[in-house]
């Protein structure tokens, strides 16, 4: 079977940080890493919930020093991705995570966009980059480092709300969100993973969000399925994921065909694919053992991404008619 033509839209940069390569920026910075090997650092991929994730993950990005640092791990995904079968990807980036750390705001936007610029080229990939602000830190804060991102006219689509979700609602960043509004940014977070259903009813009514990533716990809300169905709501879905961090137990506990089965706007993603094990190609792989997918059902999800995309209706013309050459192979 051919590869299936996809967009990304729910993807960490700094979560393609493959274990190789952080050995490899550690030595090229000179920094010493707490693992002594590359299956030491690997055994410690094994998380009981999102924190424990976001220790490990916070902890590796300190690799990243340079321009050059994040320009090569941006372009590792893009091959990567390519092979996948990713043909538009929105990639979001954590200035925050940086910053915090003493990098440059600079840095970290230029390396991640120097790649980004050539990735139609090199990759047959075209992108967009979106600025992921930190839920855990404060609101404030993530206000700053906008108006920062905004005076150096960083080359970014829109904003993202990501981090720890528990205890961290999407109301506290109302003043966030109406800035990128009014600066004519795309608006996304994250709710309804370890967040309750109505995280997601906060994302959408308080920070005028136009997708939600992942969304899986809005089946615990009957009244907030029938209006994300009628609304058609984007919910960028990570299903390898959401095992890996417990949100669901197995991936046969994915409740994947039944949103489907809802009607609701769906779509397959890696998420942090270097510490989920799988790039989007491995989760639809996954998904394809465990359920039994049609292939209009495969390609019912390839076409919600683009038409989920913030990308121009020529763009998405091209890359449904992809989709729809691919169904029309399956036979």
């Amino acid at each position: 079977m051919s590869q299936l033509p996809v967009a990304e839209l729910h993807l960490h940069i700094e979560g393609t940080l493959e274990p190789e390569l952080i050995f490899d920026l550690a030595e090229r910075n000179g920094i010493s890493l707490p693992y002594s090997d590359l299956d030491e650092l690997r055994a410690r991929y094994e998380f009981t919930d999102l924190q424990s994730f976001l220790d490990l993950y916070y902890r590796n990005m300190d690799v990243l020093r340079t321009e050059a640092d994040f320009a090569d791990m941006t372009r590792a995904y893009l091959r990567r991705a390519a092979v996948a079968g990713v043909r538009h990807a929105e990639i979001m980036m954590d200035p925050q995570a940086h910053v915090a750390r003493g990098i440059a705001l600079e840095t970290c936007v230029n390396g991640v966009a120097s790649a980004l610029a050539d990735s139609d080229s090199e990759f047959g990939i075209s992108t967009g980059l979106i600025a992921a602000f930190l839920r855990d830190r404060p609101a404030g804060e993530a206000l700053e480092v906008l108006e920062q991102l905004l005076e150096m006219e960083a080359p970014i689509i829109g904003i993202g709300l990501d981090s720890a979700e528990v205890g961290h609602p999407p109301s506290g960043f109302v003043d966030l969100y109406e800035r990128a509004r009014a600066a004519g940014l795309r608006r996304i977070a994250h709710a309804g993973e370890e967040g309750p259903p109505g995280y997601i009813t906060e994302a959408l009514d308080l920070l005028g969000a136009e997708r939600i990533d992942h969304g899986i716990r809005c089946m615990e809300d009957d009244a907030l399925v029938q209006r994300l169905a009628a609304e058609q709501v984007p919910l960028t879905v990570c299903p390898l994921s959401n095992v890996r961090l417990r949100a669901v137990d197995t991936l046969k506990d994915h409740p994947l065909p039944a949103m489907l089965a809802r009607g609701l706007n769906v779509c397959v993603n890696s998420d942090d694919p270097a510490y989920f094990g799988g790039y989007v190609d491995e989760n639809f792989a996954q998904l394809g053992r465990t359920f039994t997918f049609t292939a209009d059902e495969l390609a019912r999800l390839a076409a919600n991404s683009v038409r989920s995309a913030f990308i121009g209706e020529e763009r998405r013309t091209a890359l449904l008619a992809e989709v729809g050459s691919w169904r029309s192979a399956q036979g």
